[in-house]
């Protein structure tokens, strides 16, 4: 057995070594997408780099940093303690419902002292680490055991639940939809997937006694937006004006009306891509989601060249939760559902979520650096 992991596991590389070997191309496609996010939040200030663009560089920097050092760590690192990083969050989770900040009307945020800390964005990296690890310890067949998915189905309801309380349905269907395409990738049988679906439908009645108000009143809105066009429905029809207003190459940068006149609400955050829609058109909105496609098939390729079951799941799950940042932001900006307040990555103006997928694509790139080292299952003693 030591002879057949050796011969599979090289010795371990060097720092240089790692950095060689590390795709600096996907690195400059993050840097490229952030500096499109520099240009508009650059514009959202009328053309200041104070508040917010001055700020992206900055927590783009530190994330890079970031990035580069979670990369460089051993991917064994991630698999040995993957649980123990998920039950710190979950903890992190916990202490939200007990002295969390509360901000816009939600109680999502701890205050460290010289931080303030939004766990359920961790949790998003937390929770695919611990799926992965999961799912790296047992075997394809017993995948199809339901008593096998007890365990990662315990580790997405509880995160799921705890950031639906306070309130937060965006990034609790994050957390639920990235959960499941882990699910699926590891094997877990379609009908599966199916009954949960029907479960889900027949619970849609029930489920929406508990939503709050507001909640109820962006699905209400979504549906039909023009009966209160003054009211709850004014966000969504600005966006939407503004998307139409930037036709095929757009008004021109600094020079979108919506948008600086201050019909358009969140620029900065939620409907930043609406921005740039309006000054750059239909031509600047497909750039952007050209990019973002460059960017998802690097990252589907890491995942498929990586040797390890853990590795290879880190890959997908990262890859998911990019894309859901990604789709969720867009749809709801054009109307196609209801308004959760997910940003657009790396571009809307925000350090939590900047910093988790930052650290996401750092396990992404230490997962293509480290795509040939062997990782036997913990559940029988190899490492």
């Amino acid at each position: 057995m030591a002879r057949r992991r050796d011969a599979l596991n090289p010795p371990d590389m060097t720092i240089v070594e790692k950095l060689m070997h590390m795709n600096w191309f996907f690195v400059l496609l993050l840097a490229l997408t952030a500096s499109v996010g520099v240009a508009m939040l650059y514009s959202a200030a009328s053309g200041d780099f104070y508040p917010w663009a001055q700020r992206h560089i900055v927590r783009f920097g530190v994330g890079l940093v970031l990035l580069i050092v979670v990369a460089l760590v051993d991917i064994r690192f991630w698999l040995k303690h993957a649980y123990t990083l998920y039950a710190g969050v979950l903890l992190l989770l916990i202490g939200v419902e007990v002295m969390g900040t509360v901000g816009m009307g939600a109680q999502r945020w701890i205050d460290l002292g010289y931080v303030t800390v939004q766990p359920s964005e961790l949790m998003k990296i937390a929770l695919v680490l611990a799926l992965a690890r999961y799912f790296h310890g047992v075997s394809l067949d017993d995948v199809g055991h339901i008593s096998k998915l007890v365990i990662p189905i315990f580790l997405i309801v509880a995160p799921t639940g705890l950031v639906l309380r306070q309130p937060d349905l965006g990034t609790a269907l994050m957390l639920a939809m990235g959960g499941g395409v882990i699910l699926f990738a590891a094997g877990v049988r379609i009908w599966v997937f199916l009954g949960v679906g029907v479960s889900a439908i027949a619970m849609m009645p029930v489920a929406w006694q508990f939503l709050h108000d507001y909640q109820k009143q962006r699905v209400l809105t979504f549906l039909n937006p023009e009966n209160d066009p003054l009211g709850a429905g004014y966000h969504i029809i600005q966006s939407k004006i503004a998307l139409g207003s930037g036709g095929v190459f757009g008004k021109g940068f600094l020079e979108g009306t919506q948008s600086h006149l201050h019909f358009l609400p969140e620029m900065q955050t939620d409907f930043i891509f609406t921005m740039l829609a309006e000054e750059f058109g239909m031509v600047g909105g497909i750039a952007l989601l050209a990019l973002y496609t460059v960017i998802l098939i690097y990252s589907f390729v890491f995942a498929i060249v990586c040797g390890s079951q853990f590795g290879r799941l880190v890959a997908v799950g990262v890859t998911a939760t990019f894309f859901l940042y990604v789709f969720i932001n867009i749809a709801m900006v054009m109307g196609l559902i209801p308004v959760v307040g997910v940003p657009l990555p790396l571009i809307s103006y925000g350090g939590t979520a900047m910093l988790t997928l930052l650290t996401g694509f750092g396990l992404l790139l230490g997962v293509h650096v480290h795509k040939d080292v062997f990782l036997g299952r913990l559940s029988t003693g190899e490492e």
